[in-house]
Parts: structure tokens; sequence; C-alpha cells
């Protein structure tokens, strides 16, 4: 089963996420015809309708999703697109179908099954959430998030991956932090502390590259006061 992914941004619209039409191809038919009847269309109203032949369509995720069902389509960050994208769809994802004026309606065989993940950078409609299963992500566990680091990180060795992995476990459970480090953070460490030589986290180390996993000045300064203390405990 694909997996089709839909990036959300602020200021994405029904076009970015539906289809678009290819619009230097359409143009190059253009001249094309052009060329054929001597420097000029002979028949417009042909000339237009095959501009919007299938072959100039550009299928963006949501087409997609809609067209290769059964497939999976992962709305990312629904949070940071704005309300009336989250309406449009809402409406397409209650149907399962969307029409394009040129070529028709496009229904899925199956409905895809849709994941939409949010970080809670704003309130999502309750009209949304009603039709979805929610399900919290919580931080991973010590074990997994080594693994992740490895993973996504392999130039990173063994040691350091688990001295970063349980330094950032402890800044999310002890120190109250204003933005506990996410995974992204921990990977950002990881690669800091590896691009600058260090074999291990030790203080100095730590204290050179905390900005890679606190965004804040008070956390920095209250971090940066425990670092000793968190390093040994």
């Amino acid at each position: 089963m694909p997996l089709i992914r839909l990036q959300c941004y602020e200021g994405i619209d029904a076009g970015q996420a539906l289809y678009d039409w290819d619009f230097p191809r359409q143009i190059l038919h253009l001249r094309a015809l052009e060329a054929a009847g001597g420097g000029a269309v002979s028949d417009a109203d042909a000339a237009e309708e095959s501009l919007f032949d299938e072959r100039f369509l550009l299928a963006r995720p949501v087409l997609r999703a809609l067209r290769e069902s059964p497939a999976v389509l992962l709305v990312d960050e629904i949070d940071r697109a704005d309300d009336e994208f989250e309406a449009f769809l809402l409406e397409v994802l209650s149907t399962y179908q969307v029409t394009i004026p040129e070529l028709g309606t496009v229904t899925a065989a199956t409905p895809p099954i849709v994941v939409l993940t949010s970080n809670r950078t704003r309130e999502l409609h309750d009209a949304l959430k009603r039709r979805c299963l929610y399900h919290w992500v919580e931080h991973p566990g010590l074990d997994r998030e080594i693994a992740i680091v490895r993973s996504r990180a392999p130039e990173v060795s063994e040691t350091l991956a688990r001295q970063v992995a349980t330094m950032v476990q402890r800044l999310r459970t002890a120190e109250g932090l204003l933005k506990p480090p996410g995974v992204a953070e921990t990977l950002d460490w990881a690669r800091a502390l590896e691009a600058l030589g260090a074999g291990e986290l030790d203080v100095e180390n730590a204290a050179r590259t905390l900005g890679a996993v606190v965004k804040y000045r008070e956390d920095a300064q209250r971090v940066r006061q425990a670092l000793d203390r968190m390093l040994t405990a």
C-alpha cells in the first residue's frame, strides 16, 4: 500500500494539495500546434480542449491518494495550515472525491487511510477532530531513542548516542523546561557533537552545543547550571 505524504505549511491552498496544470508543457504544446499549422492554430476550440488533457495534469498528494487507493495519506502538521485549508480537507475527505472541471469527478474506489499529525501550534476544529481517532504519541523510551539516533545518524557512536539520549530523557522529566527537547533535538545534538569530534558527552562538550537541544534563554541557563549534576546522575 503506497504512503503518500502531504506536508502542510502556512499558506498552503487546495491547488497545492489537489492538482495543478503543467503550464510550461501546455505552452510548448501550443507552440507545437502553431508550428504544425504554419504559424497559426487552425481550430482554437480543439486547441484549448487539448490543453486540459490528462497528460498535462500534475496530481498532488490528495488527488494521488484518491486515485491510487487503497493508499495511506499522511497529512503532516495540519496545525500549520489555516482554517480554510482545514475546511477544504474536511470536505474532500468526507466524500473521498474531487471534481476537476476539465476532466470530471475522481472518486476513490477504496477510501484511503488518512493519518493527520499536529504539533498543537493551534487548536484544530471540533468537526475535524470528531472524524478522527485520537492518539497521543509519547516521547520514545531510552532504548527506542538510541535506536532512532543510530538509525538516522549512523555516524554517531553507540556510546555517544546513549549518552545524548539519556541526557535528553533527563531534561524532559527533571528540569521543567519551557520547551522540552523532542527527538529532532536529540538527533541535532548528537550530530553536532559528532561534527565537533566529541567522543563522549561531558560538561564542556555539552555546554558548547547546548543550543542544539534547548531553545529558550531561560532553559539554557537552567540546564547550564545543572549540567554537572545531570551528567553524573
